[in-house]
């Protein structure tokens, strides 16, 4: 039996400016300027592992800023960990979307799971990229440690694969910045794979 353990994080919270809107895919930077709380999830996390992230750069950033690896185990970057792209929506307030675009704003949060945003991609899409890439790093690394720093989207479509239950069935789980949600995927020759649940959004309790 072969198991890999996965060790997601979401990234640390993006900058003040862009806090509060709609960013999804745009690439805007994170804030870590909390270093004790970085300190934390870094003590969590095993020394020897592969590292991923997504290819936008609050992961990138969160990710060199957790690192206590030896040089050679550098993170790689999968555009297919990327959070779900709003579309015209991104770089707007909740609340502006709401007043200004309110037919679709209505249409997607009837269906928040299939619908996809003006321009965007649904959360089902995401799902469905995340899931092929976590089962070709589970091939390519499996037995190992993974640390994946991610997203929340990305991070509830890890658990509803886990779970085996619809990917919109896990939008309720909350997923906070810089938390850590544990998940083992067992592998056997021949027979699908198995999964179990350690941890879910668990918060590294800080220092300082």
């Amino acid at each position: 039996m072969n198991e890999t353990r996965w060790w997601w994080v979401r990234h640390a919270p993006v900058a003040a400016p862009y806090a509060g809107l709609v960013y999804g895919a745009r690439d805007v930077p994170c804030d870590l300027s909390e270093t004790c709380a970085v300190a934390a999830v870094a003590e969590r996390l095993p020394m020897d592992a592969v590292w991923v992230t997504s290819a936008l750069s609050r992961t990138v950033a969160t990710a060199a800023a957790l690192r206590r690896a030896p040089e050679g185990a550098r993170p790689f970057a999968l555009a297919a960990l990327n959070e779900q792209s709003f579309g015209d929506w991104q770089g707007r307030a909740w609340r502006r979307i709401e007043t200004e675009d309110k037919t679709r704003y209505d249409a997607f949060w009837a269906d928040p799971g299939r619908a996809a945003p003006p321009g965007g991609e649904s959360f089902a899409a995401l799902a469905a990229r995340a899931g092929e890439a976590i089962a070709a790093l589970n091939v390519a690394h499996g037995g190992r440690d993974i640390i994946a720093v991610a997203h929340a989207g990305v991070i509830r479509a890890a658990l509803a694969l886990a779970l085996d239950i619809p990917a919109h069935k896990a939008l309720p789980i909350a997923v906070d910045t810089l938390s850590i949600s544990r998940i083992d995927c067992f592998r056997d020759e021949g027979r699908p794979a198995s999964w179990r649940i350690n941890a879910v959004n668990a918060r590294a309790a800080s220092k300082g």
